[in-house]
């Protein structure tokens, strides 16, 4: 099974996330209190633990949202995920994947630390279809892989 790890956010841009307890999902909109959060296509972002491990493999210490994901998930490939799928958070929130990566303007302290950053090419966005509130352990799930993403 699929499971949310970690939920994160960050009250200003360009910094690491926190983790917290649990966040509400907004639709059309992404995790209330976060400072991402707004009406365009990068309303959450996520990234795998199994990501993450690999990283922290390398010897760097990092926190869940270090790379500012909100979203640690474990048990499913972001990376083989097309445009238009469609997950299930909790059983209620419902999130289409719009971008796969991102274009990095300014080297983050993880690419200096590592020689490498992780998000812009395992990291996935998503636009907020129905929202909800989250919590690590909650269910993530594939609803739909179409490129459509009809269910």
């Amino acid at each position: 099974m699929a499971e949310i790890l970690a939920v994160c956010v960050s009250e200003t841009t360009g910094v690491q996330k926190h983790a917290v307890p649990q966040a509400e999902i907004l639709p059309g909109h992404g995790i209330r209190g976060d400072a991402h959060a707004r009406d365009w296509h990068r309303q959450v972002s996520l990234l795998a633990e199994e990501s993450i491990e690999r990283m922290r493999a390398k010897g760097l210490e990092l926190a869940s949202g270090a790379f500012g994901e909100n979203l640690v998930t474990r048990g499913l490939d972001l990376t083989a995920l097309p445009i238009g799928t469609r997950l299930r958070v909790a059983g209620k929130i419902l999130l289409e994947v719009t971008q796969i990566g991102k274009v990095c303007h300014d080297r983050c302290a993880i690419y200096y630390a590592a020689g490498e950053c992780i998000m812009p090419t395992e990291g996935i966005f998503c636009r907020v279809l129905e929202g909800g509130t989250v919590r690590p352990g909650d269910a993530i799930d594939v609803v739909s892989r179409s490129a459509a993403g009809a269910e």
